[in-house]
């Protein structure tokens, strides 16, 4: 596959980022460095006493091995109150998870702010401190991209001759936007990787299956609370028809999916993969079993994305 100008940019911008996060955390591990030094120095025979001292409950002791160890980063979809992707995958298929995702964070954030870089770039200096190599990354993104206040920008009006999903505009937000941040983000967790551990790790990034924008938020997203997300744009835009709407919110999750797929095609990529997620939740008449509001699962639906992970994830060597 042949590649464009702007994804040349974007990944030589991710292998850049990933450079200054670099030289700053060679800095930081230099003084961390000297700092363990001086207090195992001055504190090993206080730790014998207080390790000694310890008891670690029956449940922990039991407890032990791993699947194996993954990093992730990513939106709500992993940082979720109660369940959610990565919780599911520590208890219920026994991986041990570090995380950097947090909810609401959107792909242009994750590709282009140096801090979040540099705190996934400390999780894996320190899971190799411990000589343990990540089996997976986990990257979840775009769902914060495309809703939200700005969704009803991406609409026609329902009366409109060219009502629905403004193709130009979706374009340009999900072909062109995302798709440069994906690209940016994933180069620099590629060169991060490859900087401490001399080879590319797995990453899988997923697209989102097809929710329903009925005005559900978060626990009803009344006052401050979260949401809804899609319901609002639609109202907008004069679109009642919840059929409709469905139809509309369909095509736009293909496009991005679609997007994501393409870009685990570049040579660049060939240690990343694609999640499609697409039909595991329910949106037909029993959805609410699925589908806590318009953008998040249920317990119940997040255990069926996480088998999906799973069975993904026990494909992947090692």
């Amino acid at each position: 596959m042949a590649k464009d100008k702007e994804t040349l940019r974007a990944l030589e911008i991710g292998r850049q980022s990933a450079d200054k996060v670099i030289r700053v955390r060679m800095k930081a591990l230099r003084t961390r460095t000297r700092a363990v030094a001086m207090h195992v120095a001055r504190s090993v025979p206080t730790q014998k006493r207080v390790m000694a001292a310890v008891s670690v409950p029956k449940v922990l002791r039991t407890a032990v091995g791993s699947a194996g160890i993954i990093v992730a980063e990513g939106d709500s979809w992993f940082d979720y109150p109660w369940t959610d992707v990565l919780g599911l995958l520590e208890d219920d298929y026994g991986y041990d998870v570090e995380s950097v995702a947090h909810k609401g964070d959107r792909v242009e954030e994750m590709a282009y702010a140096d801090g979040q870089l540099e705190e996934f770039s400390r999780r894996i200096e320190k899971l190799l401190r411990q000589n343990r190599i990540p089996k997976a990354i986990l990257l979840s993104g775009g769902g914060n991209d495309v809703a939200g206040p700005e969704f009803g920008m991406l609409l026609n009006h329902a009366a409109s001759a060219v009502a629905g999903l403004n193709k130009q505009i979706a374009q340009g937000v999900i072909d062109q936007r995302i798709r440069i941040a994906y690209i940016t983000i994933l180069s620099a967790l590629t060169q991060i990787c490859r900087r401490w551990t001399e080879r590319p790790i797995p990453i899988l990034i997923h697209g989102y299956d097809y929710p329903v924008p009925d005005g559900r938020g978060f626990l009803g997203g009344w006052w401050l609370l979260p949401g809804p997300w899609l319901e609002p744009g639609f109202r907008e835009k004069g679109f009642e028809a919840i059929s409709v709407r469905k139809a509309i919110v369909k095509e736009l999750i293909d496009r991005l999916n679609t997007m994501l797929a393409q870009v685990t095609a570049l040579p660049d990529f060939g240690h990343v993969s694609y999640v499609n997620l697409r039909s595991t939740l329910s949106s037909g008449g029993n959805y609410k079993e699925y589908w806590a509001n318009e953008l998040h699962p249920t317990k119940k639906g997040f255990r069926l994305v996480t088998a999906v992970f799973a069975k993904k994830l026990d494909s992947l060597p090692g």
